[in-house]
């Protein structure tokens, strides 16, 4: 079966930065688009960036300018560099993979916890 395993996450000061990394393993084929979702206590699960099959890439408005997101096609990888990190950024952060051809599939990390906190 299809599985995202993540890393990166925890504790950095405001004004820090992080990176977190999640590669996919499993009977993925055309990979369509990879993404890293959030979601805070009390809050609705937000997108905050994509990279598209094409490398077209998507932000948050709160994170564009700050965060960085990349792939490694051959390690079917996604990367999320986080910087200038401030509180609101607390999450807990989920990797997204949506592969296939006439029917599209999608998985799901575990999520990996981020806090930003002095």
């Amino acid at each position: 079966q299809v599985e995202l395993v993540e890393s990166g996450g925890g504790l950095v000061q405001p004004g820090g930065s992080l990176s977190l990394s999640c590669a996919a393993s499993g009977n993925l084929f055309n990979i369509i688009r990879m993404a890293w979702y959030r979601q805070a206590p009390g809050e609705q699960r937000e997108l905050v960036a994509s990279i598209h099959s094409r490398g077209t890439t998507e932000y948050l408005d709160s994170v564009r300018g700050r965060f960085n997101i990349s792939r490694d096609r051959g390690k079917n990888a996604v990367y999320l560099q986080m910087n200038s990190l401030r509180p609101e950024d607390t999450a807990v952060y989920y990797c997204n993979v949506q592969w296939g051809w006439a029917s599209v599939e999608t998985a799901w990390g575990q999520g990996t916890q981020v806090t930003v906190s002095s």
